[in-house]
């Protein structure tokens, strides 16, 4: 019988998302009120303490013969999303396709496609776009040059170019997201060692937060992270673990990544200090290393080894649980979304419409230890029932 989790402190990176601690706080508590319904169990979710990189607050799930209290730090990178989406379009543009070229001489699109095809499609998506877009505004501006028209002629040809560009173009990228993941991919050459102050001072801060959380009293410390949150995350607990490794000593800590991208950065040929902290979280005896990962999510790498891929073929790998967002939802839910990829990434972090396989709100509330990798759907909950038989 699975002893249930009493106390718990969470510590959860964000994808990569324009959400701050306030944003993710308000989809938490949306989705847990959504699954406490789901799954039969009361909520009691205190109000948001917003203090500069430690923004955290406190949940209590309870039913008959279980009652867990987490509390949950919020370690959001909004400040960095900003750095990177708050330019001039042309900047974000031309920043954008430096980072796709620094990519592709490190290897990227090579190994992308050697591991995870999909991956690598959605890595060229955002840049094929953007060039189709761009080229066509070119052809049309020189239309003139074409036609060997008079020169007076660029007078209809340059705005017209540019009204495609801003009236028809850009608003469809901007469905699409487009420009913002151009910027994910400044993020991800960053993260994979390129050098950013800004990133390396905000690594330095959230270390700072682990090592604070991990002296609270808990049965189980979970430090989970979305998509490129996963990155940063290896980072920060690798860290942890190079400045003072007695954080977890004789504790239990669960490393999980849901859809985690951290191959997006590691397979990056620069990447050697990222690579080197993987290993090191997979070698530390008190760390459970999990990767929660879904076929139709494109967006991570799917059945790949993460730890042998970062040069640890040697050290424990990680546990993989499996999910099919299209069981967690209602089949007309599940219609609207199913073609949009990054709908179907974040599906993760929100809630179901049915109990199924996965809940985030259970992974980071409920009474199981976030290291088990069975189907939710198949756990007992009857843990009072147990309790009564065991007395």
């Amino acid at each position: 019988m699975i002893e249930p989790v009493k106390r718990r402190v969470v510590i959860h990176f964000p994808g990569f998302e324009r959400m701050d601690a306030s944003a993710h706080y308000r989809r938490f508590k949306r989705s847990a009120h959504r699954s406490s319904e789901i799954w039969g169990f009361s909520t009691a979710i205190e109000p948001l303490s917003e203090e500069p990189g430690a923004s955290h607050f406190a949940i209590v799930c309870e039913a008959p013969g279980w009652r867990t209290a987490s509390t949950i730090y919020i370690c959001d990178h909004n400040t960095l999303v900003e750095k990177f989406s708050d330019k001039p379009m042309t900047r974000r543009i031309l920043a954008g396709f430096a980072s796709f070229g620094f990519a592709i001489g490190q290897g990227a699109l090579t190994a992308y496609f050697r591991h995870a095809w999909r991956f690598g499609l959605f890595f060229l998506f955002p840049f094929v776009l953007m060039s189709i877009g761009l080229a066509t505004c070119l052809a049309v501006a020189a239309v003139p040059q074409w036609l060997d028209f008079q020169s007076w002629h660029y007078l209809w040809s340059l705005p017209l170019a540019y009204s495609f560009y801003r009236y028809l173009f850009h608003p469809f990228s901007e469905r699409l997201l487009t420009l913002h993941l151009l910027a994910d991919w400044e993020l991800a050459v960053s993260a994979a060692g390129a050098g950013d102050s800004d990133l390396d001072r905000w690594l330095e801060r959230q270390s700072d937060l682990v090592i604070e959380a991990l002296d609270e009293p808990a049965d189980e410390y979970l430090i989970s992270s979305h998509s490129m949150g996963s990155t940063l995350a290896a980072h920060v607990l690798g860290m942890v673990l190079e400045r003072k490794p007695d954080a977890i000593a004789g504790k239990r800590v669960v490393f999980a990544t849901l859809g985690g991208a951290i191959l997006q950065c590691a397979l990056l040929k620069s990447a050697d200090r990222l690579r080197q902290r993987v290993g090191e979280i997979a070698r530390a005896p008190e760390v459970s290393f999990v990767e929660v990962q879904c076929l139709t999510d494109v967006i991570h790498f799917y059945k790949c080894a993460v730890v042998s891929l970062c040069g640890h073929p040697d050290a424990p790998q990680a546990e993989l649980m499996f999910i099919k967002v299209k069981h967690l939802l209602k089949p007309e839910r599940y219609l609207r979304i199913k073609r949009d990829f990054l709908r179907v990434h974040r599906q993760y972090v929100l809630h179901a419409d049915n109990p199924g396989s996965f809940d985030f709100t259970l992974l980071t509330t409920g009474p199981f230890p976030a290291d088990l990798t069975t189907d939710y759907s198949k756990r007992d909950f009857g843990f009072a029932k147990a309790a009564a038989l065991g007395s």
